[in-house]
């Protein structure tokens, strides 16, 4: 589950960076904290999932949960953009 948090992470951040957006900035968008982006781009693995959704939703991202076992969760990084 920490590689997943990982990908995540990283998948939040470069996009992020895509938009050209610094991290208290789309913290605004989101409605979240900074604190909370910067959590969640250093790949904490406990993150409330409304703020999850809100964040990726202010980058133009969405979170897809599929049936399947824990050890086949992956970020996909098709779903950016």
């Amino acid at each position: 589950m920490a590689g997943d948090s990982s990908a995540l992470a990283a998948a939040v951040r470069r996009r992020r960076k895509q938009l050209g957006l610094r991290q208290d900035e789309v913290a605004d968008l989101a409605g979240v904290s900074e604190r909370f982006v910067v959590a969640v781009e250093s790949g904490k693995v406990t993150v409330r999932l409304d703020k999850l959704t809100s964040l990726l939703g202010a980058l133009g991202m969405h979170l897809q949960i599929r049936r399947g076992r824990a050890d086949e969760m992956q970020v996909d990084p098709g779903l950016e953009g």
